[in-house]
């Protein structure tokens, strides 16, 4: 069984990996973004990205910097298949998943104006936001000395390999290809 876990930059391709490792990997997806959705469900908030936010910290700090992933881990070990964790946040989610012998972190990136770009497309209903705000996200989520915030800056210096997604959808496939074909799956 192979873990990988993906983290990167807001609107630098997670998804996009993702969509590759399940449709032509056969990898089960484990979402970050849909388990904080379900808890901003139960507590009646707002599903944008600063309640998002809030959740995931309020749940890290309750429990344990890997607390969220941790949970989604679970899942991925009773199916017993190849798994892919998106969106890894912080260093803590990064050293719990290391305890698993075939984990791999990817890390994704992009140029600001190219992902801003992107999440007005995708318009999900945490994407309806202005450049500022977007910028503004972004640099709330890259560095923090809490291990319960957000720190991408940290998941992406740890991370076994890095993506760069500025060009064509082919292009990132062409890199994912590349790096699947050092793994043994």
């Amino acid at each position: 069984m192979v873990i990988i876990g993906i983290t990167g930059t807001i609107g630098a391709g997670k998804g996009t990996i993702v969509d590759y490792l399940t449709s032509k990997k056969n990898f089960k997806h484990h979402s970050v973004r849909s388990y904080l959705l379900n808890e901003i469900k139960k507590r009646n908030l707002e599903p944008n990205r600063d309640s998002m936010v809030l959740v995931a910290n309020q749940l890290r700090e309750s429990h344990t910097p890997s607390f969220i992933i941790d949970e989604l881990t679970k899942e991925a070990v009773k199916n017993h298949s190849n798994s892919v964790i998106e969106s890894i946040r912080t260093e803590g989610e990064v050293l719990s998943l290391r305890k698993y012998p075939n984990f791999y972190l990817f890390a994704v990136d992009a140029l600001p104006e190219i992902r801003y770009q992107r999440i007005v497309l995708r318009s999900s209903e945490t994407d309806n936001i202005d450049y500022q705000t977007f910028i503004q996200n972004e640099k709330r989520e890259f560095t923090s000395a809490n291990p319960n915030n957000q720190n991408l800056k940290r998941c992406i210096e740890l991370s076994d390999f890095k993506f760069v997604n500025n060009g064509s959808i082919q292009e990132l496939y062409n890199q994912i290809e590349n790096v699947l074909s050092k793994l043994t799956l």
